[in-house]
């Protein structure tokens, strides 16, 4: 057995570094992440075929692992599922096996679970629902594999998981400040980074709504553009997480200031006269961010209708906009292209009619789309200058107002 541990960390140490190494070379982050998985999940089978263990059980890959994907320097999430409580023979067996996983230098999070235990853990903690919502088999029972993703699949609450995974992320949005624009950001967790792609992902597939943004398309809960932009931006967050990851020789999500000139480096970004090479890095990172926290609200609006549903009872506002179960919805699809002053007009009414929770999912995409309207002519326009000033003498909801503008792409 040591000679095994010390061939499979010798192994997995020598790919490792070879895999970086093409990285560095070619910039290829998906490849990285997808040989780093295949590399792990050898070593992983590997050790589990040594130990003999029963046909009846299986290693599954949980979370991020669970994915399919792997950072350089991420934990290895994983879970041994049993059909019964093991005996003390088997117990000593797989704890062992877990002593061998730390022995060639994994950083591993394990659990030891039956079907029954998997479905008490994930109703009492939504983190492990979570974790086990991407659960991949690497080896063992492909039998026993099958019946648990039934079985979870049964226990499933959309409804409850939705609620759980929106109040989750926007107490982690408030504890990294509600804003996508932090000077020293985390490229996972801060808003409209990459867990806040990952939230729509799992709500969407704990729904049965698809678990990728082509799926999502098809769905029609965004259109072929958006999925486009989702998954360009999905793959820059990883990118930079993985060259993170490098630099730092640890795990490290962090673009804080000692590093952002070493990573914009990376990418062959420059400083000039008027310039530093981070703040071009930035400049990059915040407009990625803002797409993503944009196309986050349309898409969670979106699948949280699927949910939830409630009649079509429209409200006249104005013949331009109405008032759908609190949210201002706009009374044409192409309100915005054919008057494009009403994309200011919308935020005058946020601001006078503060009952209102803000706009409908079809409103904000609409918007989304037709901003680019807003050009010189636009702005010089005596009427779209007069409805601004509007809002900024509207006597409440400025703040309000104005806040939605930016987070639109309007106000800029």
């Amino acid at each position: 057995m040591l000679s095994l541990s010390v061939e499979l960390k010798e192994r997995i140490k020598f790919d490792r570094q070879k895999i970086i190494t093409a990285f560095q070379q070619d910039g290829k982050s998906d490849v990285l992440l997808h040989k780093l998985r295949e590399c792990i999940d050898e070593a992983l089978t590997r050790a589990w075929i040594s130990f003999n263990l029963p046909a009846n059980i299986s290693l599954i890959a949980v979370g991020g692992y669970g994915r399919g994907e792997l950072f350089p320097h991420s934990d290895v999430d994983v879970m041994v599922l049993l059909e019964a409580t093991p005996d003390a023979e088997l117990k000593c067996k797989l704890e062992k096996l877990v002593q061998l996983f730390w022995d060639i230098g994994l950083e591993i999070g394990h659990s030891i679970r039956t079907i029954d235990e998997c479905l008490t853990e994930a109703l009492a903690d939504i983190t492990v629902q979570t974790c086990l919502l991407e659960a991949r088999l690497v080896t063992g029972s492909k039998k026993n594999f099958a019946l648990f993703q039934h079985r979870y699949k049964e226990a499933m609450d959309p409804q409850a998981f939705f609620h759980a995974k929106t109040l989750e992320m926007r107490q982690r949005h408030i504890k990294y400040e509600d804003t996508p624009y932090s000077l020293e950001p985390n490229c996972k967790e801060s808003p409209g980074g990459l867990r806040d792609l990952q939230v729509i992902l799992w709500v969407a597939k704990a729904a049965g709504l698809g678990d990728s943004w082509p799926k999502l398309a098809e769905r029609g809960l965004i259109t072929s553009t958006e999925a486009r932009q989702l998954k360009l931006k999905e793959h820059a967050f990883k990118d930079i997480r993985v060259r993170l990851h490098i630099y730092a020789k640890r795990r490290e999500d962090r673009l804080v200031f000692d590093v952002q000139t070493a990573i914009a480096e990376t990418y062959g970004l420059k400083t000039t006269e008027t310039r530093r090479a981070s703040e071009y890095l930035m400049q990059q990172y915040y407009l990625a961010a803002k797409t993503v926290t944009q196309l986050n609200t349309i898409l969670l609006q979106n699948i949280k209708a699927q949910l939830f549903p409630q009649p079509f009872s429209p409200q006249a506002i104005n013949e331009r906009f109405n008032e759908v179960n609190g949210y201002i919805d706009i009374a044409s699809d192409t309100i915005f292209e054919s008057v494009p002053s009403t994309m200011l007009e919308v935020f005058l009414l946020i601001a006078q009619h503060p009952e209102v929770k803000g706009m409908t999912a079809r409103t904000l995409r609409a918007l989304w789309h037709a901003r680019l309207k807003i050009d010189s002519d636009f702005r010089k326009n005596p009427a779209n200058r007069t409805l601004f000033v509007q809002i900024l003498q509207s006597p409440q909801g400025i703040t309000h107002a104005l806040r939605g503008m930016n987070q639109t792409s309007i106000l800029g």
